[in-house]
C-alpha cells in the first residue's frame, strides 16, 4: 500500500509540474516516453506516427519497445509492480479494469476536459469502452477489430466452394446449418472422402474442414460468434458481473463444437494447444475464425492466399465481437504531461491516418479506416466480410469489460481444456465454472 501511495504521489507532483521549462525560464533537457505495444505487424506504423509526433514535439523523444502478448502483459505487470514499466502502453479491454481497480492507471478525463479533446469523433462509441463506471476515463481508442472466416482458397476451389457461399453460411446448434454441412464437404479422409460420404474415415483425417484454437472465457476467435447467435450473452451488461456460461444456448453451442471434434470435422484439440495457425499453413484445415488485425499475416503467408468471409448467421442473426483497443498512462510516470500529449496524438485524426494508410488495422476513426481500406484495395484483397459485420445494424456485440478478468480467464480456460480433452461433461463442467465465476464477485 505504501509503495502504490507512493507511486501515486510521485505522479500527482508531475502533474504540476511544467513540462519543458525550468523555474529560471530556460529549456529543459529532451524527456523519453517509453511506450509499450505488442503487435510487431503494427510497429512500423506507429514508428511512422512517433516520428511525425517528434516533429511537432521536439521536447519529446518517444522509444517504443515491442513484446509477444503473453511476455507483453507478464512483463508489464511484473514492472509496474517493481515501479519501472512504461510512461504509455497498448491496452486491451480484458485487462484495463483490473489495473485501473488497483490504482495503477492516470485518469485521463481532466487532461481530455481541459484540452478539448472531441471523443466523438470515434466509431461504434468507441471512446465509451474506456470509461468506467465512476466516470473515469482510461484509455482512449486506436482500432477496432471484427471476426471473419479465414478460408483457404486453394482448398475452397479444389472442393468447388464458392465466396458467395461461404459469405452466406447459417449456424443452429441442432443441426449446424449450412456451416456444418460446408465443415464436413471441407474435411477429407486419407482415401479421399469428405465427411458427407458414408465411407468417410474420421480415424484417418488428412484435411479437416474447420480448426480453432484454445479459448478462454471470451473466446473472441472461437466461439463468441456462434454462442452470439442464439441471443446468447456473457452477462446483463456492459461491467455486469452475473455470468451465464450456464445458459442452455451456451452450452448447446460449445456441445456442438465438441460434437465436430469428436466426430472429427474439426481437428483435435490436442492438435490446437499453439492455436490454429501450424495447421492452417500446412494446409490441413480449410476453416478458421480470426480477426481483423491478422488480415496481413494470412495474406502474406507465402503458401497459398486466402479470402474472408462473414461469420455464420445463426437463429438470432449474424453476430460479431467487436472490440477496441487503446493506449494508457501509468500511474507511476514521472512525466505524465508528456505521455499525455504522446497518448493525445495517437487518439487523433492526423496519427490514425498515419496508422490506417500501413493497411494493418482498422483505426478508431473514420478517415483512418478510409486509409486502411484504401491500402487493402491496392494490392486487390477484399476485407468487406470484416466491415460489413461493422456496419450491419445489430450485427456486433461489445468485447465483455468486467473485473476479475484474469481469474475469469484462469477458470473457463482450464474448463474448455477439459471438456474437448473429454475429461469433463459439457453441462456440468459450464455450470460448475459459472458458479466459481459468481463466488469471485461474493
Amino acid at each position: 500500500m505504501k509503495k502504490c501511495m507512493s507511486i501515486l504521489a510521485g505522479a500527482l507532483a508531475g502533474l504540476m509540474a511544467l513540462s519543458f521549462v525550468s523555474c529560471g525560464g530556460k529549456k529543459s533537457k529532451e524527456v523519453t516516453i517509453r511506450y509499450q505495444l505488442w503487435d510487431s505487424a503494427q510497429l512500423p506504423a506507429y514508428q511512422a506516427a512517433a516520428e511525425r509526433f517528434q516533429e511537432k514535439n521536439p521536447g519529446i523523444k518517444i522509444s517504443i519497445v515491442q513484446l509477444g502478448w503473453d511476455d507483453y502483459w507478464t512483463g508489464l505487470q511484473t514492472e509496474m509492480i517493481g515501479g519501472t514499466a512504461g510512461d504509455v502502453f497498448t491496452d486491451h479491454l480484458a485487462k484495463y479494469l483490473d489495473f485501473a481497480n488497483k490504482n495503477l492507471l492516470i485518469d485521463l478525463t481532466p487532461y481530455i476536459k481541459r484540452d478539448n479533446v472531441d471523443t466523438s469523433i470515434y466509431m461504434n462509441d468507441l471512446e465509451k469502452l474506456w470509461q468506467s463506471q465512476d466516470g473515469k476515463t482510461y484509455g482512449l481508442p486506436k482500432d477496432w477489430d471484427t471476426i471473419c472466416i479465414i478460408y483457404n482458397k486453394h482448398l475452397t476451389d479444389a472442393a468447388g466452394v464458392s465466396h458467395e457461399e461461404l459469405n452466406n453460411l447459417t449456424w443452429n446448434a441442432k443441426d449446424g446449418g449450412s456451416f456444418e454441412k460446408m465443415i464436413k464437404r471441407l474435411t477429407i479422409d486419407a482415401n479421399g472422402n469428405n465427411g458427407l460420404s458414408p465411407k468417410f474415415d474420421k480415424k484417418n483425417v488428412v484435411q479437416y474442414g474447420w480448426a480453432i484454437g484454445h479459448s478462454d472465457d471470451r473466446g473472441q476467435a472461437q466461439f463468441s460468434g456462434l454462442a452470439c447467435s442464439t441471443g446468447w450473452m456473457y452477462t446483463d451488461g456492459l461491467y455486469d458481473s452475473n455470468y451465464h456460461y450456464d445458459d442452455p444456448r451456451f452450452v448447446d453451442t460449445i456441445k456442438w463444437m465438441k460434437k465436430m471434434q469428436d466426430e472429427g470435422f474439426s481437428a483435435p484439440y490436442t492438435e490446437t494447444s499453439n492455436g490454429y495457425a501450424s495447421l492452417f499453413n500446412a494446409e490441413k484445415a480449410a476453416l478458421v475464425f480470426d480477426g481483423s488485425w491478422m488480415i496481413g499475416t494470412h495474406k502474406t503467408n507465402g503458401v497459398f492466399d486466402v479470402g474472408f468471409a462473414r461469420l455464420p448467421e445463426g437463429p438470432a442473426g449474424r453476430k460479431s465481437m467487436i472490440n477496441g483497443l487503446g493506449d494508457s498512462i501509468w500511474v507511476g510516470t514521472k512525466h505524465p504531461e508528456e505521455a499525455w500529449q504522446w497518448v493525445k496524438f495517437l487518439a487523433s485524426q492526423e496519427a490514425q491516418d498515419i496508422i490506417g494508410s500501413y493497411g494493418v488495422v482498422f483505426p478508431a476513426i473514420e478517415s483512418g479506416v478510409n486509409n486502411a481500406l484504401n491500402k487493402y484495395a491496392s494490392k486487390n484483397w477484399d476485407v468487406s466480410a470484416f466491415t460489413d459485420e461493422a456496419k450491419a445494424p445489430n450485427g456486433t456485440f461489445l468485447y465483455p469489460i468486467v473485473d476479475n478478468s484474469v481469474m475469469i480467464g484462469q477458470i473457463m480456460t482450464r474448463t474448455f481444456d477439459q471438456i474437448f480433452l473429454g475429461q469433463k461433461d459439457v453441462e456440468s463442467a459450464l455450470k460448475d465454472s459459472n458458479k466459481e465465476i459468481l463466488n469471485l464477485f461474493k
